[in-house]
C-alpha cells in the first residue's frame, strides 16, 4: 500500500554541479524541466513516489515553471566575481582600470537574481543621473497636415494621390530612442523574474516610469541597434548589462511537445560565461603584444571540410595572417593527475590542423598554474622539440587583479610563441 503523495514545494534550491536533490514535483512540472535542458538531470526518483531527482549543472540563476517550484541555482564562485567576470566580458577596457574592485556593483546580495536586478538598477539610475537622454528618431505616418517629407510612393499607394491625409516622414526629436526602450525593456524583464527583493523591485519599478516615455519591446523581436557616441557614453555600461539580461543570458526555456510549457526566468551558463572572460581578456592583453586574437576562428579537422572545429581563440600575427599559438578554455576543474584526455585530444587536434608546436588548455582550477606534455612522434627532426600541450589553471578565488595578472602572464607566453621575424 503506497503512503500519502508529497505535496509539491513552492521553491527548490539547488548548487552548480552539486548532489541531486529528491522534491515533490508534480509530473508536468517535473517533464517540464527535464526537457527544458537548464538542468543537468531531472529524473523521476525510483525510491520516493511523487518525487523527482534534480540535479543542476552549468546554470546559475533562477527559473519558474508554469504550475512548478521556482528553482534558484547557487553559483560556486562568488557572485561578486562571477559579475566581474561578466562586466569584464561586457565592457574590458573600463574593466582592466577597475579591476580591483570590479565593474558591477551586486550590493550585499549573494545569490544571482537579485544581485542582477540590483545591479542593472543601479547602473539604470546612473545612466538617467543627467536627464533621459533624446534623440532624432524618424517617424512615418498618416496626418491631416504636411509635415516633414512627404512620401509620395505611399500617398499614391494608400490614397491613390488625394490629399488629405498625406503620408508623412519626418525627425523628431524624442525620448523613443533605442537605448532607452532597452534599459525600460531590461527593467521590466527583471520585474518578471521570481526572487527580485521588494526595495530593488520598487526602484525597478520607479525606473521604468522614468523611462515611460520609450516604447515597450515586443518579446520575439531583435533588440534595437544602437552606436556608441560621445552623447550616449554614460548610458553604455548600463546598456551593456541590459542587453546581457535581454539576449542569450535570459533564456526563456521552451520545452519540446505539441503544447511547449514555458519556463521564464534568468539563467548565465558559467561554461560559456568563463570561456568568454578568458578569451576577451586574453585578445585584450595580447594586443600589447603587437598581436591579434581570432575568438571562435572556424576550422575543419579534415581536408574535405565536413568536420568542422572552433578553437576558443587563434593567436595570430598583427597583420591576422598567420597563426601562432590556439587556445581553448574549460570551466572545469583540473583532475589530481592533471590528465583530461579528452582535452588533450582536442587541443592536439587545433594544433595540428593550424600547424602548430603548441596549443593552450586553461582551466578555472588546478593544482598547478602551469604544466605541459609533450606529444609522442612531433619531434621537429633529430633533437627538436616536439608538439607540446599547455594547461594553465586560473584561481577564481583571487582578487580580480591577481586574476588579471595572470591572463596577462598567459598572453605574455602565448606571445613568445611568435619566431623573431614576425614579431
Amino acid at each position: 500500500m503506497s503512503g500519502p503523495v508529497p505535496v509539491p514545494v513552492s521553491e527548490v534550491a539547488l548548487r552548480e554541479y552539486g548532489p541531486a536533490v529528491s522534491v515533490p514535483l508534480g509530473a508536468e512540472a517535473g517533464r517540464a524541466l527535464a526537457a527544458s535542458g537548464i538542468l543537468e538531470s531531472a529524473t523521476p526518483d525510483p525510491g520516493r513516489e511523487g518525487n523527482w531527482l534534480l540535479r543542476a549543472g552549468s546554470r546559475v540563476g533562477a527559473v519558474r515553471t508554469p504550475g512548478g517550484p521556482v528553482v534558484r541555482i547557487m553559483p560556486k564562485t562568488p557572485v561578486s566575481r562571477l559579475f566581474f567576470l561578466l562586466g569584464f566580458s561586457l565592457d574590458p577596457a573600463r574593466a582592466w582600470r577597475d579591476s580591483r574592485e570590479g565593474t558591477v556593483d551586486t550590493g550585499a546580495y549573494d545569490d544571482v537574481v537579485p544581485a542582477l536586478a540590483h545591479a542593472v538598477e543601479r547602473q539604470i539610475d546612473a545612466a538617467l543621473r543627467q536627464g533621459v537622454l533624446q534623440g532624432y528618431r524618424e517617424v512615418q505616418e498618416s496626418a491631416l497636415v504636411v509635415r516633414g517629407r512627404l512620401r509620395e510612393a505611399e500617398q499614391i499607394r494608400r490614397h491613390f494621390g488625394r490629399t488629405p491625409p498625406v503620408e508623412i516622414s519626418y525627425d523628431a526629436y524624442t525620448a523613443d530612442t533605442a537605448e532607452n526602450r532597452i534599459l525600460r525593456a531590461a527593467a521590466e524583464r527583471l520585474l518578471r523574474l521570481p526572487g527580485v527583493p521588494g526595495p530593488v523591485r520598487r526602484r525597478l519599478a520607479h525606473q521604468r516610469v522614468r523611462l515611460a516615455d520609450a516604447l515597450p519591446l515586443i518579446r520575439g523581436q531583435e533588440l534595437p541597434r544602437w552606436q556608441p557616441s560621445r552623447l550616449n557614453s554614460r548610458y553604455q555600461p548600463a546598456l551593456r548589462l541590459a542587453e546581457a539580461v535581454l539576449r542569450g543570458s535570459s533564456p526563456e526555456h521552451r520545452a519540446p511537445g505539441p503544447e511547449p510549457l514555458a519556463v521564464d526566468g534568468f539563467l548565465l551558463d558559467m561554461n560559456k560565461l568563463f570561456e568568454d572572460f578568458v578569451t576577451v581578456a586574453l585578445r585584450e592583453a595580447l594586443r600589447e603584444h603587437g598581436l591579434t586574437a581570432h575568438l571562435q576562428d572556424p576550422h575543419h579537422l579534415d581536408t574535405a571540410g565536413l568536420v568542422r572545429m572552433r578553437p576558443d581563440l587563434v593567436v595570430r600575427t598583427g597583420d591576422g595572417r598567420t597563426p601562432l599559438a590556439v587556445v581553448d578554455a574549460k570551466y572545469k576543474v583540473e583532475k589530481a593527475d592533471g590528465l583530461l584526455n579528452a582535452d588533450l585530444y582536442q587541443a592536439l587536434a587545433y594544433a595540428t590542423v593550424l600547424g602548430l608546436r603548441e596549443a593552450h588548455l586553461v582551466y578555472a582550477a588546478g593544482r598547478q598554474p602551469e604544466r605541459f606534455h609533450e606529444v609522442r612522434g612531433t619531434a621537429a627532426g633529430p633533437g627538436g622539440r616536439g608538439v607540446r600541450l599547455y594547461q594553465h589553471s586560473l584561481d577564481l578565488s583571487r582578487q580580480p587583479d591577481r586574476i588579471l595578472s595572470h591572463l596577462r602572464e598567459i598572453a605574455g607566453r602565448l606571445a613568445a610563441a611568435a619566431p623573431p621575424s614576425r614579431s
